[in-house]
């Protein structure tokens, strides 16, 4: 079988690699027919990342927590990537009870087993079952033996938990990005989008956000997604008296300058951390399903799947690869 590796910025190709097996009475092997690149895929691919990081390291520039996930020369290639997939099951353990062979279902890009006290939080992301500081797909063998979903086929374990079946009349190109970044309403009066792109707000306007050039006014919710500390700083001061901002960016530098006291004067929270999907994909993918919420006009690239190589290196906001399922629907 073939799967799709990061060997250094700019370069990726296909690589033929060991099929995976079953190894618990629990697991599944599922063929993914959709994935999406992540922008923390483009960290490695756009800019030579690797030594800079690795420097920055020695230094004391960047947190050290960064080598337990990503190694000591960070992104350093060859690697399988790829964390965001919809897959059909083609193979299960003989634990496996929730979902069966031929089943649409969505792959978590962390891995979980569901019964931990952390998984039972919520924080699926963080499974204590789980090894290393991060056990995901896609990220390089720091984050443990799972390879990428940009691949033939792909070992999943606690498949009666980690496994989300897509609901019938969903298209799958619709829930590229579930197991990782699609985001669900929470019934906000409006929403201000802010960027600089003039494409992307073009397309946040297409949904009915307003797009600001700078926050304007307070606001109880701020989402931060620039990995840029300036734009922390920025989400936090835009926030009303016990608003909450959530950061969903890499903040690799050792100083952010966090405005603590301006967070003690408007009693502010700041929430920093991986996503945990797993514990919201039921309910983001009710949401889609009833709303038919058209979560595929964010990409931007759609590409077939034997053009990975260069697709994943296209430089574009969202990319999502495609080929054929097995029953050919």
């Amino acid at each position: 079988m073939y799967e799709l590796r990061f060997e250094r910025s700019g370069r990726l190709a296909w690589h033929e690699t060991e099929e995976p097996r079953l190894r618990e009475p629990d697991d599944a092997i599922v063929r993914p027919f959709i994935a999406g690149r992540c922008d923390g895929d483009t960290v490695p691919i756009h800019r030579p990342v690797s030594r800079p990081m690795q420097a920055g390291l020695a230094l004391g520039l960047i947190d050290p927590i960064v080598a337990s996930i990503v190694g000591p020369v960070p992104f350093k290639g060859p690697f399988a990537i790829g964390h965001e997939c919809v897959a059909e099951i083609v193979e299960t353990g003989p634990a496996v009870t929730s979902v069966t062979v031929g089943q649409r279902v969505i792959v978590p890009w962390a891995i979980s087993c569901g019964t931990c006290p952390r998984c039972l939080r919520g924080l699926t992301a963080k499974c204590a079952r789980a090894t290393g500081t991060l056990a995901a797909y896609g990220f390089g063998p720091s984050c443990g033996p799972w390879g990428g979903m940009v691949a033939d086929r792909v070992r999943v374990p606690y498949a009666n938990h980690l496994l989300v079946p897509v609901p019938d009349g969903v298209p799958a190109l619709r829930v590229a990005a579930a197991g990782d970044n699609l985001a669900a309403a929470h019934g906000a009066s409006f929403v201000d989008y802010v960027d600089r792109s003039s494409h992307r707000r073009e397309l946040a306007a297409s949904f009915g956000a307003r797009t600001p050039t700078r926050p304007e006014g307070e606001y109880d919710v701020a989402v931060e997604a620039t990995s840029m500390a300036s734009g922390v700083r920025m989400a936090m001061r835009a926030l009303a008296p016990g608003g909450i901002c959530t950061a969903v960016g890499y903040y690799l530098a050792t100083g952010t300058r966090v405005p603590l006291m301006r967070m003690y004067a408007t009693d502010a929270t700041l929430h920093l951390g991986v996503s945990h999907s797993r514990a919201i994909l039921p309910e983001l993918l009710d949401f889609v399903h009833r709303t038919d919420f058209p979560a595929e006009r964010v990409t931007t690239l759609t590409a077939e799947w034997d053009q990975a190589p260069q697709a994943y290196g296209a430089r574009t906001t969202k990319v999502v690869l495609r080929r054929d399922p097995l029953d050919g629907d």
